[in-house]
This record gives C-alpha cells, sequence and structure tokens, in this order.
C-alpha cells in the first residue's frame, strides 16, 4: 500500500484540529508542546547562566566525546546525503511535485533565492568570510594543530600564493556542497510530506512512513520540540555573535563603546526588528528584507571587487574554485590518522558538519514553506547549486582580498595584520580591518563599514524572523499562518536568551551544546532521508504499474 493510500485510510490528511488549543491564550497552538519547549529553554538558560563554568565543561566534554567518537559518523552521513540529492536529480522522481500536479511555485526564482540565501547562511559569511580564509594561510599552529593539513600535504607550507589557494579552497569545501546537501534533504522531506501528502509542515511528518499516525504522539512531540530547540539556541547564537561584530563596526562609524551596554541595545532593536517582520509573514516583511540583502550584498561585493585587486581576486577565484571542484570528493572521504590533522579536522570540519546538521531542522523547514510547487529536481539543484555558487563568489571576493592584504603586505607576507587578529580569535574586527585596507577610513570607507553593519543586521534580522515563523508553525502542527500572539512570544524568547547568556558569559556553551544535540538531530534526518526515499518509490512503482481495471472495461473492437 502507498504512502498516500495509508494516509487516506487513516484519515491523517486532515488537518489534527483536535490537537490544538481551541479558545484561550494558546488557542491555535499545541499546548502541551508550547509550554514544554518554553520550560525547556528557561531551564538551560538558568543552567547555563548561572553555572556557566560548569555547563562548559559538560557540554565542552560532550563536544569533545562526540567529535572523537563520531567524527567518522559525521562525514559519512554528510556524503551520504550528497549521494542522495544526485540520486533525486537524476532519477524518474525529479519530475515530482511539491504539491499536486498542477501546483506551480509562490514565489519568484529571484524571491525564492533571497530567502533561501538569507535564512542559509545569514551571518555566517561577514562573520568568518575574512577570518577562515586567513585562518588557513597562517603556518604557525598557533592552537596546537596544523593550520591547513590539506595544503601541509600539498607542500605548500609557507606564507604564498599556492597556501592562498588552498586556504580558498578548504574554505569553499567547509561553505559548499556538503553543507547545502543537508538543507536539501531536510526542505525537500519536509515540503513533500506536507504538499504532496497533505500531513502537518512538521518535522514529524517525515517519520510517517515509519511509525505512521502515531507521529502525533509522544515520539513526535519529540522530534518537533528537538527542532523548536534547535531554532531557539541556534538563532540565539548567532545574534550573540552578530552583535559583537556589529558593535565594532558601530564603533568605527559613530565611536560608540563595542562593549555589552551597546550588545545588549543591537539585540533589543534587532529583536523588535525580526517580531514586526515576522509577524507580518512571509509575503511581506521576510521576502523584501530578503530581497535587500541581496541588493546591498551585490553593492558591498561590487566595492572590494572593484576597489581591490580585480584580475588577482578573479584569478585566485577561478583557481580556487577548480581545486575545490576537483578535490571536494576526496575530501568529503578523508580520515586522518595523525593526531594534528585529526584534531584540525575534528576542530573545523566536524564542527561545521555538526553545526549545518543543528541548522537543518529550522533552515530545512523555512525553505520548505517557500517552495511549494516546485519539482524535486528544480528544488536540489536550485537549493544546491544558486546559494552555494553565490557564497563561493562573496567568500572568493572577501577572503581573497583578505589573502591578497597579506601576500603583498609592505613589510612582507604575512605582516598585514589580519593574522594577528585571528590568532588573536578576534573575528569580529578582521572583517573591517580588510575593508580598511580597500577603501581607507576616509567618507569611502566609513559608507563600505555601514553598508556592513546594515548587513550584519538585516542578515540576522531574515534569520530571526525566519526561525520564529518555524518554530511557531511546528508548534501549532504545520499552520502556515501561525497566532501572530506566539510569533511575538518567540521573537522575545531569541532575543532574551541571547541576552542572558552574554550578560553570564554562556554564549560559548550554547553553542557546544549546540554542537552536541547535532548527534541526535543527525538520526532523525536519516530517518527523514530513508522515509522520502522509500514514499517517492512507492508513489513512482503505483504511477508506473498498471491499471488492471482500466483494462477490463476497455471496449472491444469488433
Amino acid at each position: 500500500m502507498s504512502i498516500e493510500q495509508q494516509i487516506s485510510d487513516s484519515g491523517s490528511q486532515v488537518f489534527k484540529s483536535d490537537t490544538l488549543a481551541r479558545e484561550g491564550i494558546f488557542k491555535g497552538m499545541h499546548k502541551g508542546m508550547t509550554v514544554a519547549s518554553a520550560a525547556l529553554v528557561l531551564a538551560f538558560v538558568l543552567f547555563t547562566g548561572f553555572n556557566t563554568e560548569l555547563a562548559s565543561s559538560i557540554f565542552g566534554t560532550a563536544r569533545s566525546w562526540i567529535e572523537t567518537t563520531f567524527g567518522w559518523y559525521y562525514l559519512v552521513t554528510v556524503v551520504f546525503l550528497i549521494l542522495t540529492c544526485c540520486y533525486i536529480v537524476f532519477s524518474r522522481h525529479g519530475s515530482i511535485r511539491l504539491g499536486d500536479d498542477d501546483a506551480r511555485p509562490e514565489f519568484s526564482n529571484f524571491a525564492w533565492f533571497s530567502m533561501l540565501f538569507s535564512a542559509g547562511i545569514g551571518i555566517g559569511i561577514l562573520f568568518f568570510g575574512v577570518a577562515e580564509p586567513i585562518f588557513y594561510l597562517d603556518n604557525s599552529g598557533a592552537f596546537g594543530y596544523p593550520n591547513n593539513p590539506y595544503a601541509d600535504m600539498a607542500g605548500a607550507t609557507a606564507i604564498g600564493h599556492d597556501r592562498a589557494v588552498d586556504a580558498m579552497r578548504v574554505t569553499f569545501f567547509h561553505w559548499g556542497f556538503h553543507g547545502w546537501a543537508v538543507y536539501v534533504i531536510v526542505g525537500l522531506s519536509l515540503a513533500y510530506f506536507a504538499y504532496r501528502m497533505k500531513l502537518p509542515l512538521a518535522l514529524r511528518s517525515a517519520l510517517y512512513p515509519f511509525i505512521g499516525d502515531r507521529i502525533y504522539g509522544p515520539i513526535g512531540h519529540v522530534v518537533d520540540m528537538l527542532g523548536v530547540l534547535g531554532c531557539v539556541f541556534g538563532v540565539a547564537t548567532s545574534l550573540g555573535l552578530g552583535v559583537s561584530q556589529m558593535s565594532v563596526g558601530l564603533e568605527r562609524l559613530i565611536g560608540v563603546d563595542p562593549g555589552i551596554n551597546t550588545q545588549l541595545i543591537l539585540i533589543a532593536g534587532i529583536s523588535v526588528i525580526s517580531i514586526l517582520s515576522a509577524v507580518s509573514g512571509v509575503q511581506r516583511g521576510i521576502k523584501v528584507i530578503s530581497e535587500w540583502n541581496i541588493i546591498i550584498s551585490v553593492m558591498v561585493i561590487g566595492f572590494f571587487l572593484f576597489g581591490g585587486p580585480t584580475t588577482w581576486l578573479l584569478s585566485l577565484f577561478a583557481e580556487s574554485l577548480g581545486d575545490y571542484l576537483v578535490n571536494f570528493v576526496q575530501m568529503g572521504l578523508w580520515f586522518p590518522e595523525e593526531e594534528g590533522p585529526a584534531s584540525w579536522q575534528n576542530g573545523w570540519t566536524v564542527f561545521y558538519w555538526g553545526w549545518w546538521l543543528a541548522w537543518a531542522p529550522f533552515v530545512g523547514l523555512f525553505i520548505a514553506r517557500i517552495s511549494k510547487g516546485r519539482t524535486l529536481r528544480e528544488f536540489v539543484l536550485g537549493v544546491l547549486l544558486v546559494p552555494t555558487l553565490v557564497i563561493f563568489v562573496w567568500l572568493g571576493i572577501f577572503g581573497g582580498t583578505a589573502l591578497w592584504q597579506e601576500l603583498h603586505a609592505a613589510g612582507g607576507p604575512g605582516s598585514a595584520g589580519l593574522i594577528d587578529l585571528v590568532k588573536d580569535w578576534n573575528l569580529p574586527a578582521a572583517l573591517f580591518a580588510s575593508s580598511d585596507g580597500i577603501a581607507g577610513t576616509g567618507p569611502l570607507g566609513w559608507i563600505l563599514s555601514a553598508l556592513m553593519v546594515f548587513l550584519l543586521m538585516s542578515w540576522f534580522v531574515t534569520s530571526s524572523d525566519s526561525s520564529t515563523l518555524v518554530l511557531t508553525t511546528i508548534l501549532s502542527l504545520g499552520n502556515d499562518e501561525p497566532p501572530q500572539l506566539f510569533r511575538v512570544f518567540w521573537g522575545l524568547v531569541i532575543g532574551l536568551v541571547a541576552a542572558v547568556l552574554l550578560l553570564a558569559g554562556g554564549l560559548s556553551a550554547l553553542q557546544t551544546a549546540l554542537m552536541a544535540a547535532a548527534l541526535p538531530l543527525s538520526l532523525v534526518i536519516l530517518a527523514m532521508t530513508f522515509g522520502v526515499l522509500k514514499s517517492l518509490w512507492q508513489e513512482s512503482g503505483q504511477i508506473a504499474a498498471p491499471n488492471p481495471a482500466a483494462s477490463v472495461s476497455a471496449p472491444q473492437k469488433d
């Protein structure tokens, strides 16, 4: 029996309104999950905020154990998800639509790509866009392991052009196909079951092929609450990181103190804007801000590209991209045996894979929300290729500019000061120090810094408002337009979590806990993958099978 028949026979295609509150403050929401999720968030914040050292020790130990024990599992899991993406694109399933056969996309391609990019990455490539390539260019081993074992294995041990190419290749690797494949599979699974199979737009629905109507019981509740906690803690962590960089930018612009008070004011202001955007919905606030993100991003990229070493940047980009495309498969399957390279892989590659996995429920559900009507092939290729290419261009220009500044420094390669900032882990300042080398500290430099501060803020707003919409959608069992009261509530929760942990010094503990949470989430993601594959095979089998009844009733020729 196909999944569609099972759903039809059990009546699960009918929205489970009996599980939602029909009146009172929780009207339209699942009261039990909402209260439990809020209580878990409160308990975590109290524990982490008042026991920062103990929390950091516990979460750090858990993360180290997971990275050491399951690092290979993360690597294999992400490679498997890439192979699944390739299978869907080239299989007969690719023409299936996320919705009815006559469904068409709700958003234009530009709006769709803008929201994909803004929600999927946000401030990450601004925060790490300069710092990460510079870290891989460095050859000091200041953190106790090689800065770039791939470059070392290739013989590019000195700070020079070859090591710069390897630095960009490794940066592309961590921000490229492997990470986006995780988002593709989660988003596709959720969209398929929601719009094709008419189940709620929630994580639990992807488990329907295995547990049927039990998705509406405790198992489904636990899975959905994992997604809610991932949304809250993931975005709160990003907000904490983002305001530190924004405060550095504001210090350059208007001379404000970049300390805690400024960062708390930024959290409050951004939270208000995010709430207003989330309340206005996808069609208005989120869509408009996402499109402006792309427009301003193009302006900033233009500053760096045409104000810097244009020809050199284009050459480095082409060389690094080609190097990545040739080597990304073997990079994804590299299992170092030596202690130094293994420590580097755990600290960087395994960390990144865990980060992508931890963010996947939030980003995947938002991608699903904006992708109704597209074919599976269009969905996979669009989500996997377009944001990745834009990220590569961004990293190639920003990171490439910083690499050029270090390679051509007046005091010799490696003396521009960016490497020193990264060694001190002053990552927020690295971006603005690199922009100073392009535009100076005069009026043009002020304009460029202002645009980057705006991007930091607007990208976080799109991440925050989309996460607020996602988690309220989950807690309302898939309602595309969840109650506005709870969009406001969870928007405030995210801001308060970031503020409390910033004051208590617990953001690093939160980040470590989120990485540890990637392990159980990865099991859910694998279950989702096998569930959607099972459903696709059954659906395609039903389409391909002959209809005996039609053969019997067909008119016969004399």
